[in-house]
């Protein structure tokens, strides 16, 4: 099921929308079918953006981890057992 952009030629609004097969796709603020439909660009997977996306995850995951350790270590100091 493809996802499409398109731009309404009666209100002027630019949308996306599931299009299944057999369906008419319509403008979600007026309702108008009168449609034109948008060329959509393509979403570049390169090594350079995967290396850059691992990076800024593996940096997100420290901190988060950092994080998780102060508040295990405040909890052990506030409630000895």
């Amino acid at each position: 099921m493809p996802i499409f952009e398109y731009t309404c030629k009666s209100c002027g609004k630019e949308f996306e929308a599931l299009v299944r097969a057999g369906t008419t796709p319509t403008c979600p603020a007026c309702q108008s079918t009168d449609l034109e439909k948008l060329l959509s660009l393509p979403a570049v997977h390169s090594t350079g953006t995967h290396e850059l996306a691992l990076k800024a995850a593996a940096k997100r995951d420290k901190v988060r981890g950092s994080e998780m350790a102060r508040a295990q270590r405040e909890y052990e100091l506030h409630h000895n057992d």
